[in-house]
């Protein structure tokens, strides 16, 4: 099984490491971090890294993987990366986006018609792609698997797991990783996390919430072309 996770300047890290590493764990799987080249790139924190291959050497995709992080933006606007996504997704046996992952799949008309979540501060721009935005941390419809905050990839990474291989193969997966969590706090969603809170939190990023609205706001309604 081929799966590409697409890697991009100022990503955000936990995004697509986690899940990476367990999507790379399903037996007889490839997993390569794909970018434009293999120059480096830094994650949203200035850590400095490579893609393992290029769109050109990738090859087909069996599962494309978009995580997300500040750097969705400008992806939502290169039609390079929106060319490629709808040509790998297209023939793609899974498709799945992490965090705000999900609006890039979107602009590039691969959520359209499909229930999505995304992470909690851009959740309402999904039906500007064309999904039906859905509030849960995990979403399956279809070959669609989308996941909301930046956590999320790990239990995306891990349904995925169970879609491709089943339920055994994904719980010796969590077992390996030892994924049981436990969190000191329980803030980890609007609903949960005092109501001050998610006000200065929704202040804190409405500047780049309105951007990406914008942005998508301003796209043609169709997808892109694929050739």
């Amino acid at each position: 099984m081929n799966i590409g996770m697409l890697v991009f300047p100022d990503i955000t890290a936990i995004d697509y490491v986690a899940p990476a590493d367990l999507l790379a764990r399903i037996p007889g799987a490839r997993l390569q971090l794909v970018w434009k080249h293999r120059d480096p790139i830094r994650t949203e924190l200035g850590w400095e890294f490579r893609a393992t291959s290029s769109f050109d050497d990738c090859g087909p995709l069996d599962m494309i993987v978009v995580p997300g992080g500040p750097g969705v933006g400008a992806l939502m606007q290169d039609e390079e990366v929106l060319r490629f996504l709808a040509r790998q997704g297209a023939q793609a046996r899974w498709v799945v986006g992490i965090c705000t992952g999900p609006l890039v799949l979107g602009a590039a008309g691969l959520l359209d018609g499909y229930q999505a979540t995304c992470h909690w501060a851009s959740h309402a721009l999904l039906p500007l792609v064309g999904a039906t935005a859905v509030d849960r941390r995990v979403v399956v419809d279809r070959n669609r698997i989308t996941g909301a905050g930046m956590t999320s990839g790990i239990d995306a990474a891990l349904q995925a797991i169970a879609e491709v291989s089943g339920a055994e193969v994904a719980q010796g997966v969590q077992l390996f990783a030892e994924y049981d969590p436990q969190p000191p706090f329980d803030t980890g969603t609007p609903h949960k996390a005092p109501a001050a809170m998610v006000r200065a939190a929704r202040e804190k990023v409405r500047g780049i919430v309105e951007e990406r609205r914008a942005i998508l706001a301003a796209r043609p309604a169709q997808a892109p072309v694929l050739s």
